[in-house]
């Protein structure tokens, strides 16, 4: 690797910075849904949703992103990190727009759909950026502080929908995720440089090497000869003898940790609004939530680059099924904050971090494949959650009853981690 210098160091860190920024868009424009779920439903909006409708426009935007996330996450290692990160900002930010201008319930729930086409695609192209600038020995820690953007948004959502939705009513919450997003275009345009290994996988040796020497990178050799592969052929290896298991593995776990998140995100306000607290104590929640996970995971990401991704991601999934679980018990509502936010930090935290162990796992020439099929088939979990929690809810069988549902997958995704084998760098050890 290059020597380090103040330069090289403040560049590789303007970044990550840039990708951090995205994803906290990214998760205001996701999260930002569950804190207008109340005013949906309850009658105060132009438009009065049941909750199995609620929970359904809640899925459509992860079905959007499972699409994005498999086909854009695919491409990016084919056509370019740069140019998919751009396009997915703009894309995004349109479809925002849309979804506070829409007139009818049906044109919302499409605006959604759109909207996760362009979320779901920038997610594995962010994550295989930060991982390829970040410093080799820290790759963990930098991807969970960069992920951790994703909670930032979350808190911002929850945030602004506390002081804005009484005075400006819910579509204001969308046209602010627009103007964010369009806010961040131009200075990712002017700043974002391209992937290094992108560069050398599709033989343009000479600028991977400068951009290498810019940056201070260590460039990572294909694993394949340049420009052999294609998308379909960089897919079939993600089955290969020596990395099904894994990938295997990676999917049932990120789908587990997205049903978590995108459960929990959606339905948690309305659990405790049911529990008997009003609006902004529950939204309360839903903040405590996202804020566990941005104290918590960049603590939990140091950890992993010192003993391994896995015993930290199965432990992590095991304190987040005895959090929710003891949810459902009567407790003191300081102590079930305190709850919620080890919740957060062990189900979005332990997502960031599975991501991460995902992409070292994988050659550097099929990285953002390898993530954007982990992502996109971890989406099913992530559509299933707030389609499963509104089940539940709308189940009638006690508050109770809806913590221990999602007590048991995060059981589920300990054992997925536990049986990722061993493979290259300690990091995906």
């Amino acid at each position: 690797m290059s020597t380090d210098t103040p330069g090289r160091t403040s560049s590789r860190f303007l970044v990550v910075a840039l990708c951090c920024v995205t994803i906290v868009i990214d998760g205001y424009d996701l999260i930002v849904y569950g804190t207008v779920v109340p005013t949906l439903v309850d009658g105060s909006a132009e438009w009065t949703l049941t909750t199995p409708e609620a929970g359904r426009i809640g899925s459509y935007a992860l079905v959007g992103m499972l699409i994005g996330a498999m086909v854009v996450g695919t491409i990016t290692d084919i056509v370019g990190r740069r140019r998919i990160m751009l396009g997915c900002i703009a894309w995004f930010s349109v479809a925002m727009a849309l979804a506070a201008a829409s007139p009818t319930v049906e044109l919302f729930a499409a605006a959604r759909f759109v909207a996760g086409l362009g979320l779901g695609g920038v997610v594995p192209t962010a994550i295989a950026l930060t991982i390829e600038y970040a410093h080799p020995r820290h790759r963990s820690t930098t991807n969970a502080v960069m992920f951790s953007g994703y909670s930032i948004g979350g808190i911002a959502a929850a945030l602004v929908a506390i002081m804005v939705i009484p005075d400006l009513g819910w579509r204001a919450m969308f046209w602010i995720g627009a103007a964010l997003g369009a806010l961040l275009l131009p200075v990712a345009w002017r700043l974002l440089p391209e992937s290094a290994g992108y560069l050398l996988a599709r033989g343009r040796e000479a600028e991977a090497r400068a951009l290498a020497e810019r940056f201070g990178l260590t460039l990572e050799q294909p694993a394949v000869p340049a420009g052999s592969t294609g998308a379909a052929t960089t897919v079939k290896r993600l089955v290969a003898p020596s990395l099904v298991l894994g990938t295997l593995m990676f999917w049932l776990g990120t789908g587990v940790g997205l049903l978590l998140v995108y459960g929990l995100n959606t339905w948690l306000a309305q659990i405790m609004r049911e529990a008997g607290y009003p609006l902004g104590s529950a939204l309360a929640f839903l903040l405590v939530l996202n804020l566990g996970a941005i104290l918590g995971t960049p603590l939990l990401g140091a950890l992993a680059d010192r003993v391994g991704s896995k015993p930290v991601t199965v432990g992590m999934f095991l304190v987040a099924a005895l959090c929710i679980f003891l949810l459902s018990v009567p407790l003191p509502a300081p102590l079930l904050f305190v709850l919620v936010g080890i919740a957060g930090a062990c189900t979005i935290g332990t997502t960031i971090l599975v991501n991460a162990y995902t992409a070292a796992f994988y050659p550097v020439d099929m990285r953002a494949t390898g993530l954007g099929w982990a992502l996109g088939v971890g989406r099913l979990g992530a559509i299933l959650g707030p389609l499963y929690g509104g089940a539940v809810l709308a189940s009638g069988w006690g508050i109770e009853v809806n913590f221990y549902a999602f007590a048991v997958p995060a059981l589920l995704g300990a054992l997925a981690m536990l049986f990722v084998p061993a493979r290259g760098t300690r990091a995906a050890a």
